[in-house]
């Protein structure tokens, strides 16, 4: 059974850092192309980042390029998403999920395995 717990979310004050976990249980993480998504009161989830299974090649959406990194230790069977230079636009439920899938995609609509998620609140 593929189960995934987050971990890491909190408030923050603007130009801050949070360190977001992903544990995953129940399947080999190298298998698997994981991603994180986030979705704000009032909008649509979005895809934030997502790792490939294969060569830990990587996407960011736009808003976060330059401030968010992802990674994964295969061997703790966890994924991270490190968060610098936070800005209130950043407030969401942050989710990871995974998919059975060789290579990189980040449609969250393919992904059929997802966390309970957890809240990033960016405020002074």
């Amino acid at each position: 059974q593929v189960q995934l717990v987050e971990s890491g979310g909190g408030l923050v004050q603007p130009g801050g850092s949070l360190r977001l976990s992903c544990a995953a249980s129940g399947f080999t993480l190298d298998r698997y192309v994981i991603g994180w998504f986030r979705q704000a009161p009032g909008k649509e989830r979005e895809g934030v980042s997502c790792i490939a299974s294969n060569d830990g090649s990587t996407y960011y959406a736009d808003s976060v390029k330059g401030r968010f990194t992802i990674s994964r230790d295969n061997a703790k069977n966890t994924v991270y998403l490190q968060m610098n230079s936070l800005k209130p636009e950043d407030t969401a439920v942050y989710y990871c999920a995974a998919e059975p899938f060789y290579g990189l995609r980040c449609n969250l609509l393919t992904y059929d395995s997802w966390g309970q998620g957890t809240q990033v609140t960016v405020s002074s």
